[in-house]
């Protein structure tokens, strides 16, 4: 029984990895299904083409070029054959990839259907519990954000106040300097008494 637990948790973790973030939905893309389902790629796109009315856009999309080439950029774990097809994926929201499970009909399909349910679930549970995380995250870049204007409106007042006290230093310098020596045959200017 343990190994079970094992070999799904691993099964779990694979499919999570698969699992990307486009258009701000939590997707995954028709190979990666195709491979978990056990079938070819062409017979998954196939099976979603000639039931398009079942995927509607927030349940399955096709990914623009632009979008594939960064996600090919940014993720270099794709199989070669899959980086240089001229056709982007499809890819699949947590209810698409539910929906699937109709026109996949095997035993295989309906397995892996119940991991990727899994698998979805618990990234949003991570997402969710570290929501709290991302927003303390987000108030103590506030915070830091709010000293460093601070530290420097205080220099800028330093220099400031430090120009002052130059000045001031300067003045009292002025004043404490000695006047000069007065010359003694130098006649007095003035009434004499």
């Amino acid at each position: 029984m343990r190994e079970e637990k094992g070999s799904r948790g691993m099964e779990l973790q694979c499919i999570q990895n698969k699992i990307y973030e486009i258009r701000g939905h939590r997707v995954i893309l028709d190979f990666d299904l195709a491979q978990i389902y056990e079938v070819e790629t062409r017979v998954l796109k196939q099976a979603v083409r000639r039931n398009m009315e079942r995927f509607p856009a927030d349940f399955m999309f096709i990914l623009s070029k632009k979008e594939w080439l960064e996600l090919i950029t940014i993720c270099d774990k794709f199989p070669e054959n899959i980086r240089h097809n001229p056709t982007t994926p499809f890819a699949f929201t947590e209810q698409g990839a539910a929906m699937l499970t109709g026109l996949l009909r095997s035993p295989v399909a309906i397995e892996a259907n119940i991991n990727i349910m899994r698998a979805f679930v618990a990234v949003r549970e991570y997402l969710l519990s570290h929501a709290s995380e991302s927003t303390e995250l987000a108030l103590l870049r506030e915070r830091v954000y709010r000293l460093e204007q601070t530290t420097k409106q205080l220099e800028q007042a330093d220099e400031s106040h430090q120009e002052s006290i130059n000045n001031l230093y300067d003045a009292i310098d002025a004043l404490s300097a000695k006047p000069p020596l007065l010359d003694p045959h130098r006649r007095m200017i003035g009434f004499n008494r």
